[in-house]
């Protein structure tokens, strides 16, 4: 909603992004909407973007009922959530195209039933493509960008 922390910490990637705040001028909404998004394409140079990532950050609710313009939708789910949520929360899991479960470098330390998590995400979005990942570690990135890679037009 607020500042550019997230924006800042990129930077260092040097990639072209913008941070879009739903606080100020849009009335501070818990999520993005398509108009909003269109604000900030014209501060990125499209024309030398492959890949264009919309982080749509909020609860597990409104997001899922707006489009952004997206060509898919991915949901990063950190599974410290709960196994639970793809019950609890069915329209955000099942309007995802791909689910990249993330932070499974923390399961040894936690009490999580994985396979339960996994069946509740095929509960209410079956055969859904996902991977398990760890931004920390690296695990499933390679299958992630594998992903990416096969959606992108020839």
């Amino acid at each position: 909603m607020q500042t550019t922390l997230d924006a800042d910490r990129l930077t260092r990637f040097h990639v072209s992004l913008v941070q879009v705040n739903t606080g100020p001028g849009f009335g501070g909404e818990c999520h993005l909407d398509a108009s909003m998004v269109r604000s900030g394409l014209s501060e990125l140079p499209l024309h030398d973007i492959d890949v264009l990532v919309i982080e749509n950050v909020g609860n597990l609710v409104c997001l899922a009922e707006f489009k952004v313009g997206e060509d898919a939708r991915v949901m990063v789910y950190s599974f410290t959530e709960g196994e639970e949520k793809p019950l609890k929360y069915p329209l955000m899991f099942r309007s995802a195209d791909f689910a990249l479960v993330n932070k499974v470098d923390l399961l040894e330390h936690l009490d999580f039933d994985l396979e339960q998590l996994l069946g509740n995400l095929d509960a209410v979005n079956p055969g859904v493509e996902r991977v398990l990942m760890s931004a920390r570690t690296g695990r499933g990135v390679d299958e992630w960008c594998s992903w990416l890679q096969r959606r992108k037009p020839a």
